[in-house]
């Protein structure tokens, strides 16, 4: 009982992976740019700007 349990429960991780892949987002060299030098104008908070992106604040300041 538990040899279905724990390999049913390896089948779901490895789909949460392929899932987690499928849905990240990449960001062109330009859009990367771009993101930070409007943080830098200061026109908008980081915290506006993250958000108009769909960002993480943690991912801005990395």
């Amino acid at each position: 009982m538990s040899h279905r349990t724990s390999s049913a429960k390896k089948l779901s991780g490895q789909g949460m992976k392929e899932i987690r892949r499928a849905t990240r987002r990449y960001f062109s060299t330009e859009d990367k740019i771009r993101i930070v030098l409007d943080g830098l104008r200061g026109e908008d908070s980081i915290a506006e700007l993250c958000r108009k992106e769909g960002i993480a604040q943690s991912l801005f300041y990395t």
